[in-house]
């Protein structure tokens, strides 16, 4: 009787738990999908303590969204970068560049300088309806390998600036598929098919996966690359007000005390100028000798706050409008003029 009992449960769980069936239907989805996922290899350059300005590489995912060229990724991957490089499936490479981007919320748009050959479009989901438990598919780059395919459940969904206060803005989804480095930007699935959110980071004391991986929701990823218009203008740096501000002597009592300026940029072809060396000020390691911009488009720097009000503005301008920007550069005062894209 035990035997027999035993049986009918193991019946009734594969019952419940079509296993073949499941891995027939991921096999085939990754099929399906795979042609929309790209690797993104992107190069910058940063200001070390030790060392003073220093070039570095990334690599990370990202996914095709559009028939125009248009690819989804991680802000963290390409956000500050001068040269950025998409690999489509097959190995064909393609310039790209940033066109819009949200650091808080770790999310960035790409527009490649034209469509390889076999690339495919993802079709995008509404992650609203995504309920914890439901199976999920992640396709990306992990540590370099390319096209990488691993699968989980949706653990939990975190309301903006609760999960991770780093990136505040970000909408997130929890879930058990493996993340490692390199997956960063790449695209999450339904079982649909459907992007239903974009790869961000995992959490781990041990530097590896531990399925603690956080996706910005496709909800999210909507609203900040689709839905507003964002211009990228590549201002990198820091917000400095009383006294730190003081201490720069700089004109109004704030402004934003620039640290690396991205090629090809908006705040690039204006002019503006990074910094080189890093100061430890109040306990605080501080990139020095760059311009401080105290007001952009009309408006003063004067909190975090003011960056998206700057970019907002610019990104409503019509293309080639121009905009002035006061900036603070060795002691003096000067006008910078800036063209929106």
């Amino acid at each position: 009787m035990r035997s027999l009992g035993l049986a009918v449960l193991v019946g009734v769980v594969l019952g419940w738990f079509p296993i073949g069936a499941e891995a027939q239907d991921a096999e085939e989805l990754f099929r399906k999908v795979n042609p929309s996922v790209v690797v993104i290899r992107a190069k910058g350059r940063a200001v070390d303590s030790a060392r003073g300005l220093i070039s570095f590489t990334e690599i990370g995912s990202g996914v095709l969204i559009s028939a125009d060229g248009k690819v989804m990724t991680a802000a963290h991957v390409v956000h500050a970068m001068d040269e950025i490089v998409v690999e489509v499936l097959g190995g064909e490479t393609v310039s790209a560049r940033v066109v819009a981007s949200e650091p808080a919320a770790d999310l960035s748009l790409l527009q490649l300088a034209h469509i390889p050959k076999g690339a495919q479009p993802a079709r995008l989901g509404d992650s609203d309806k995504v309920r914890v438990g439901q199976q999920v598919l992640v396709i990306g780059a992990p540590y370099g390998l390319s096209h990488s395919f691993s699968a989980g459940w949706i653990s939990a969904k975190w309301l903006p600036n609760t999960a991770y206060r780093a990136m505040p803005l970000a909408e997130f989804f929890q879930t058990t598929a493996t993340i490692n480095t390199g997956n960063s930007g790449g695209p999450m699935f339904n079982m649909a098919g459907e992007v239903i959110g974009v790869v961000s980071h995992n959490i781990s004391k041990s530097g590896g996966s531990e399925g603690l991986g956080f996706v910005v929701t496709m909800k999210s990823a909507r609203y900040f690359l689709m839905e507003r218009e964002w211009a990228w203008i590549g201002l990198e740096g820091k917000v400095i007000a009383g006294e730190l501000a003081e201490i720069f002597n700089v004109p109004g009592g704030s402004g934003l005390l620039v640290s690396v300026v991205p090629k090809g940029s908006l705040a690039w072809d204006m002019g503006l100028a990074g910094g080189d060396r890093t100061a430890t000020i109040g306990g605080q390691e501080v990139v020095v000798r760059g311009d401080i911009v105290l007001s952009m488009a009309g408006i003063p720097i004067r909190s975090e706050a003011d960056i998206p009000k700057i970019r907002e503005k610019i990104g409503a301008m019509s293309t080639g409008q121009p905009f002035k920007a006061s900036v603070l550069r060795a002691g003096e005062v000067i006008e910078l003029t800036g063209k929106a894209p």
